[in-house]
């Protein structure tokens, strides 16, 4: 019994495409059109390797996740929070103005429009926000546990604080802010860090 002809293209590079589509376009915008021109592939092969549309976003989503936005991870991992936070900041405005991909973010892209339908993709670009949210906030937890932030410390609200900037930055460069703009949002957040 025939299977099927097997794929032609590289999955990983298409889901890369997709991705980039994504980022650049937010999820709402973006069309299968979009989507199987960059890809370089057909309406059939897209569907039957990812799925629908918002299938397709979900691997994307997480894609970026492992990827780009790990960002936030390795920051987090450095041994004193004050170089944990400006490596976070840093890391923000190389991914916000990268030149190998779009401006921005991809969960601020995506997470602007709010037509009906959404509400999987809304929720899992929350969930992804909340993810980086509980890194950085255990990461001020484990800090204040160490003595080297006091123990009244709000890391939850520090922590909404540092996503609100990187979200900020993310806009700001989608919108046309050049590197050395937000490199200087960065020195103004770090100057004045109550730490």
């Amino acid at each position: 019994m025939s299977r099927g002809r097997p794929r032609t293209f590289d999955s990983d590079s298409a889901l890369d495409a997709a991705m980039t589509v994504f980022w650049e376009k937010g999820f709402e915008a973006t069309t299968i059109e979009d989507l199987t021109s960059a890809m370089g592939i057909n309406r059939p092969s897209l569907y039957a390797a990812f799925g629908n549309k918002e299938s397709l976003f979900l691997k994307a989503l997480e894609r970026y996740a492992q990827g780009p936005a790990a960002h936030v991870v390795n920051a987090m991992k450095q041994p004193r929070v004050r170089d944990a936070i400006a490596e976070l900041l840093w890391s923000t405005v190389d991914l916000a103005h990268g030149t190998s991909h779009p401006q921005g973010c991809l969960l601020v892209q995506s997470a602007l429009p709010s037509g009906s339908g959404t509400e999987l993709i809304h929720r899992s670009i929350e969930a992804a926000r909340e993810s980086g949210y509980r890194r950085i906030r255990m990461r001020m937890e484990q800090a204040k546990n160490e003595g080297e932030l006091p123990g009244d410390f709000d890391s939850a609200a520090f922590a909404r604080y540092l996503m609100a900037l990187m979200h900020g930055l993310a806009v700001q460069s989608a919108q046309g802010a050049t590197r050395g703009q937000l490199q200087s949002v960065v020195k103004v957040a770090l100057r004045f860090l109550p730490i």
